[in-house]
C-alpha cells in the first residue's frame, strides 16, 4: 500500500506537527492513537507505534524518529502491521526519518530516555485476546532492574527462585516497596533503581507507601529484611542464577556491508566507505550488536518495506539473539552510531527531505485543512546570550616564555599575540561557595608548538596546585568561547608575538616580524554585538578587509581613525573607542563615516579599493548531546545518553557533553586518579572523531570539568539541583540520601565509605531546605492514579526532619556538651532530637518560619499556582500577575509563587509580548533554551 493522498493513514493525519512524543496502538491491524495518561504503559499482547519530534538544527526542519514495539505476546500479525504503518508515517513525514525496531525487554537506550525513568511493561493486552488487568484491583509485582542509565524494568515470578545475586530487584507491594540489591550488583544500577521506586511511589501510592532497602548476604534482625523474607515465605539461600535468552548481550563486530537486492541480501566487497552507498539502493550494515538497513534517497516505499523484512530474515538465518537491534535510515540523516562504522564521513549533498513524496502529502494536508510544519526552515534564529561567568572577579594572564610564564601587567590584560600562548585564572563567587576558579591556556594560530605545550603543562600544574577545583580549558584563537571573551573587556588579538620561541621561529624561516607595534600601520576589526562576543582582531592593513558591517581602527603612525560602517551597529562604534584607548591611550580619534573618507584614510592602505558589504553568518544553536565513552579494543568508541538529565551524571563515569559550541569532559568524584589525568586525550580522542564524522571544528574549546565545581556553561544544558550536586558517595550513596535523607545515608556509608560528619550534616540541611521551599511555594498537587491511596506533603517534611535529627542525634552522642532543643524551624516533633544545634541548623531554623510552613497540606490559598503543568509542561488555570512584578528585580515584587516558574504566571497575551512566543512552543523547548530566555527577560 503506497501512502498516496488517497490512502493516506487517518490516525497519522497531523502527526508531526509538534515537538514530542506521539503513539499509536494497533488495535484490529489499524493504528489508533493512545491516551496520553498511558503513555509509558506497553502490554505484552500488543504493537506500538512510537514518533518522537524534535527541533531541527537552527530552527530549520523538524527531525523525526518513529520506533515500533512488539510485546513478547503480540501476534505475528499485529507485528507485521506496525512495520508497514511506521513506514507510511514515515513516508507522510517527507520519508526522512530514523526507524527502529524495538522488542520488549531489549528495547534501545534512545526509546526508553523518552519514558524516564523507565517503561512499564504489563501483561496483558487489547487486540491480542489478553484480558486487561483491573488496575484498580493492587496486584503485588517483582520486577528485574537492569541498565545503569536507561532502566529496562522485566517482571518476573513472585517467588524466591525468580531472586539471583547478580542482579537489583524491586518488590512492589501495597504498603511497601523493596528493593533488593543482589550481592555482585551493579552500584549505579542500584542508583538507577531508587530512581524507579520514587517513580512506583508517586504514580501508583500517590507518594504514601513505604521504602525500603534490602541487601542480599545481610541478615541483621531488621524489620524491613525480616518483613521482605517473609513476603517469600521465609529466608533461604537463593540459587544460582540459570541464564536464559533475555541475558545474551550480542558484542559489537566489524562492520560488515551487504547490498538489498529483491529482499536479498548480498554481501559488498571492499573496504568499508562512504562511497559504496549508492542512492538509489537500500543496503544492510551489519555490526553484531547492531543491524543498520541504509535506504537510498530515491528508492520506492515499496522497496523500503521490503529491507526491513529482508534485515529480520537476515537475523532470522543467523540466529541471532533477540536483543540485536535494527534500525532505518535515511541517506541525509545517519545517525552518529551508523556513521562511527566508516573512519571518516565526508559532507554530501543530500537534499534535506524527499521533496516530490513531500510535496504530494503537503498538497492534501492542505486540502483537509491541515498545516504541514517542518517543511521548510523557520525564521531566522534570535541571537541568544549564553550563560556567563559572574563578573567582579579577579583575572590574571601569563605570557609563555620558555619553560616558565611571565606575569602580563594589569593595564596589558586582554591584549593577546597570535604567535603567543597564555594561561588566564579568572577567579570569581558564584552561589554559596567561597570561590570559583576558570582556568584556561589560550593558543595563538602562529605560536610553536613547545609554547602550546609548556602552557598545557603549567596550566595543569596551576590546576593541581588549587586541589583540582578550576575549570580548565583550552582555547585556540578564533574560537574563544563566550565566557572567555566577556572577563575582558576590551579583548584585542594582534598580529606577532613577544615569544622568544616564536622570534627564534620566524628568523630560522626568514619570515618577517610584523608583530603590532604603537607607531606603525595596523588595521583592526572590531565584531561582535554584546559583551560575550565582542572582539578585536588585527587584519591586514588593505581597503579590502574593511565590511559595511562592521567598524574598524586603522592606525597610522600618530594617526588614529575609527571608519564606522554603515551597516554597524551602535555597540561596535562603542567598543571600536574603547580599543581605541586601550591601545593607543590619551590620543585624539578621527571619526571616519563609511562614504566620507578622506585621502588621509585610504593612503595607509594602499588606496581605495572594492570591499564587502556582505554580513558573517552566526553559529548556528545546536542541542547539546552527552556521550559515555570506550575502547573497544583500541579503538576509541562513544554511546550516546539520550534526553540527559543530571541524574546521569554518574560519580564513577567520565563523560562528554557536546555544545557544538564547546566539549566539556565531566569527571565524577570517583574516577580513578589516573583517569582524572587523562581527561584532555580522552577529550581530544573525541574532537579527532566527531571532526570526522559530524563536521565538528578541530579547534572547539575543550574543558574539563570536575564534579561539584560545574560552572553556569555546564549547568545550563541541565534542569540543575545544587542538592544532588553537592551530595557525597557513590552513585547510590546519593540517591539513597536524597530519597530518604542523610541519616540513612549515613547508614550505607558506615559499610564502605568515609564520608560523613559535616557533609551529612550540610547534605541533611539541604535537604530540609529544599522540603520547606518546595512546599512554601508551588510543589506540584498530587493526582490520581490506578492504585490506591492518599499523598501529603507534611510527611515530606516530616521525612527531611528526621533525616535532620538523626544527623544531629549522632552528633550529640559525639558532643558531651549537648544540651535539649526543640526541633527544626519550630515545628514540633517528639522524635525531636535533645542536641545543640549547629550553626547551619540554627540558620535554617531562622529561614524556615512557621509562616512559611502551610498549615493544610491542601491548601492552595493565597497567589499561589492554582494547578500544575499539563504533561507537555504548559501551565494552565494560573493565577496572572504583571510583568513588573514577576522580574527577578522587580521594584514591586509579588510573593507566594514558584520563582523557578514565573513567566508561568504572566497573561498569555503577556507571555507573547515578553517571551515572543505563545506558552505551548516554550515549553516545548529544551530545558536549557528555556533558561536562555528567561534569564534575558529578568525572569530566570
Amino acid at each position: 500500500m503506497s501512502s498516496t493522498a488517497k490512502t493516506l493513514e487517518p490516525a497519522f493525519q497531523g502527526a508531526g506537527q509538534r515537538v514530542g512524543t506521539e503513539i499509536w496502538r494497533i488495535e484490529n491491524f489499524q493504528p489508533v492513537p493512545l491516551p496520553k495518561s498511558d503513555y509509558g504503559k506497553f502490554y505484552a499482547g500488543d504493537s506500538y507505534i512510537i514518533l518522537q519530534t524534535s527541533p531541527g538544527k537552527g530552527g530549520g526542519a523538524y527531525l523525526y524518529d518513529i520506533h515500533f514495539w512488539l510485546g513478547k505476546d503480540t501476534s505475528q500479525d499485529e507485528a507485521g502491521t506496525a512495520a508497514i504503518k511506521t513506514v507510511e508515517l514515515d513516508a507522510i513525514l517527507g520519508g526522512r526519518a530514523v526507524q527502529y525496531r524495538e522488542l520488549q525487554g531489549h528495547e534501545s537506550d534512545k526509546f526508553l530516555s523518552y519514558f524516564k525513568p523507565c517503561i512499564i511493561p504489563l501483561e496483558g493486552g487489547v487486540a491480542s485476546g489478553f484480558k486487561k488487568p483491573e488496575e484498580e484491583e493492587f496486584e503485588t509485582r517483582l520486577y528485574i532492574c537492569r541498565g545503569k542509565r536507561a532502566v529496562r524494568m522485566k517482571q518476573v515470578p513472585f517467588s524466591r527462585s525468580s531472586l539471583s545475586h547478580d542482579d537489583v530487584f524491586i518488590l512492589d507491594t501495597k504498603d511497601k516497596i523493596y528493593q533488593f540489591n543482589g550481592a555482585n550488583s551493579n552500584i549505579q544500577e542500584r542508583a538507577k533503581s531508587l530512581e524507579v521506586i520514587q517513580f512506583l511511589k508517586d504514580k501508583y501510592h500517590e507518594g504514601m507507601s513505604d521504602v525500603a532497602i534490602v541487601d542480599d548476604g545481610k541478615l541483621q534482625a531488621e524489620s524491613d529484611s525480616g518483613e521482605f523474607w517473609v513476603l517469600f515465605g521465609g529466608f533461604a539461600p537463593i540459587g544460582k542464577k540459570v541464564a536464559t535468552e533475555d541475558d545474551i548481550i550480542p558484542e559489537k563486530t566489524p562492520a560488515k556491508l551487504h547490498c538489498i537486492i529483491d529482499g536479498q541480501v548480498q554481501i559488498v566487497e571492499g573496504e568499508l566507505s562512504k562511497s559504496l552507498l549508492q542512492n538509489n539502493k537500500c543496503y544492510l550494515l551489519d555490526c553484531g550488536a547492531e543491524v543498520f538497513v541504509w535506504v537510498g534517497r530515491v528508492t520506492q516505499v515499496e522497496e523500503r518495506k521490503v529491507a526491513i523484512q529482508a534485515a529480520e530474515d537476515f537475523l532470522a538465518s543467523q540466529n541471532r539473539p533477540k536483543s540485536t537491534h535494527i534500525v532505518r535510515l535515511i541517506q541525509g540523516y545517519e545517525t552518529h552510531s551508523f556513521k562511527s562504522n566508516f573512519d571518516s564521513w565526508p559532507s554530501g549533498s543530500a537534499p534535506s527531505v524527499a521533496e516530490e513524496g513531500r510535496g504530494k502529502v503537503t498538497a492534501f494536508l492542505k486540502q483537509q485543512g491541515g498545516v504541514m510544519k517542518g517543511a521548510s526552515k523557520g525564521a531566522p534564529v534570535n541571537e541568544e546570550v549564553p550563560p556567563l561567568l559572574e563578573g567582579g572577579g579577579k583575572i590574571e594572564v601569563w605570557r609563555i616564555d620558555g619553560s616558565s610564564k611571565i606575569p602580563v601587567s594589569s593595564e596589558q590584560i586582554g591584549k593577546f599575540y597570535s604567535g603567543d600562548c597564555y594561561i588566564v585564572l579568572y577567579t570569581y563567587h558564584s552561589n554559596e561557595r567561597k570561590e570559583d576558579y576558570y582556568l584556561c591556556f589560550w593558543i595563538g594560530k602562529d605560536s610553536v608548538e613547545e609554547d602550546q605545550q609548556t602552557a598545557a603543562r603549567l596550566a595543569t600544574t596551576m590546576c593541581s596546585s588549587l586541589k583540582g577545583r578550576p575549570v580548565q580549558g583550552r582555547i585556540f584563537q578564533g574560537k574563544e568561547p563566550p565566557q572567555f571573551v566577556a572577563i575582558f573587556q576590551p579583548m584585542v588579538i594582534l598580529k606577532g608575538g613577544m615569544s622568544s620561541r616564536y622570534k627564534k621561529y620566524i628568523t630560522n624561516k626568514g619570515l618577517n616580524d610584523d608583530t603590532y607595534t604603537a607607531d606603525g600601520v595596523a588595521l583592526v576589526r572590531i565584531s561582535g554585538t554584546s559583551v560575550h562576543n565582542n572582539k578585536a582582531i588585527q587584519i591586514d592593513a588593505v581597503a579590502t578587509s574593511l565590511n559595511s558591517n562592521e567598524c574598524f581602527l586603522l592606525q597610522s603612525g600618530s594617526s588614529l581613525f575609527c571608519w564606522h560602517g554603515n551597516q554597524s551597529t551602535f555597540e561596535q562604534q562603542q567598543l571600536v573607542a574603547k580599543v581605541a584607548e586601550f591601545l593607543k591611550p590619551g590620543l585624539a580619534v578621527k571619526h571616519t563615516k563609511e562614504g566620507t573618507e578622506s585621502s588621509t584614510f585610504w593612503h595607509p592602505l594602499g588606496g581605495k579599493q572594492n570591499y564587502t558589504s556582505k554580513k558573517v553568518s552566526p553559529d548556528v544553536v545546536r542541542d547539546p548531546h552527552l556521550f559515555a565513552f570506550s575502547f573497544n579494543k583500541g579503538k576509541f568508541e562513544v554511546e550516546e545518553i539520550y534526553n540527559f538529565s543530571q541524574d546521569d551524571l554518574l560519580t564513577e563515569d567520565i563523560l562528554i557533553l557536546d555544545t557544538h559550541a564547546e566539549v566539556c569532559v565531566w569527571i565524577g568524584q570517583s574516577v580513578d586518579l589516573k583517569d582524572k589525568q587523562n581527561a584532555f586525550e580522552i577529550g581530544q580522542k573525541y574532537v579527532d572523531m566527531a571532526a570526522s564524522l559530524e563536521g565538528l571544528s578541530p579547534n572547539v574549546p575543550l574543558f574539563k570539568v570536575t564534579e561539584g565545581n560545574e560552572p553556569c556553561f555546564f549547568t545550563t544544558y541541565f534542569s540543575w539541583d545544587p542538592a544532588k550536586a553537592f551530595a557525597h558517595g557513590n552513585s547510590f550513596q546519593k540517591k539513597v540520601m536524597l530519597l530518604f535523607g542523610a541519616g540513612h545515608a549515613a547508614e550505607e556509608k558506615s559499610h564502605g565509605s568515609n564520608h560523613g560528619g559535616p557533609t551529612q550534616r550540610a547534605s541533611a540541611l539541604a535537604a530540609l531546605n529544599s522540603a520547606f521551599s518546595s512546599t512554601s511555594t508551588s510543589a506540584p498537587k498530587p493526582t490520581s492514579a490506578t492504585r490506591p491511596g492518599g499523598i501529603s506533603q507534611g510527611s515530606q517534611r516530616a521525612a527531611a526532619v528526621a533525616a535532620l535529627s538523626n544527623v544531629l542525634t549522632a552528633e550529640k552522642k559525639r558532643s558531651p556538651d549537648s544540651s535539649p532543643a526543640q526541633s527544626p524551624a519550630g515545628i514540633k516533633s517528639e522524635d525531636a532530637p535533645e542536641a545543640e544545634y549547629s550553626k547551619e541548623a540554627l540558620e535554617v531554623k531562622e529561614t524556615l518560619t512557621v509562616e512559611s510552613i502551610p498549615e493544610n497540606d491542601g491548601d492552595d490559598s493565597g497567589s499561589k499556582p492554582e494547578s500544575d503543568p499539563d504533561e507537555n509542561g504548559t501551565e494552565t488555570a494560573l493565577s496572572t500577575f504583571t510583568y513588573d512584578q514577576l522580574k527577578a528585580k522587580s521594584d514591586n515584587p509579588v510573593t507566594g509563587i514558584d520563582f523557578k516558574r514565573r513567566e508561568a504566571y504572566l497573561s498569555d497575551k503577556d507571555f507573547l509580548t515578553i517571551m515572543g512566543m505563545v506558552k505551548d512552543e516554550f515549553y516545548k523547548l529544551p530545558k536549557w533554551k528555556q533558561d536562555i530566555h528567561k534569564k534575558k527577560v529578568d525572569l530566570f
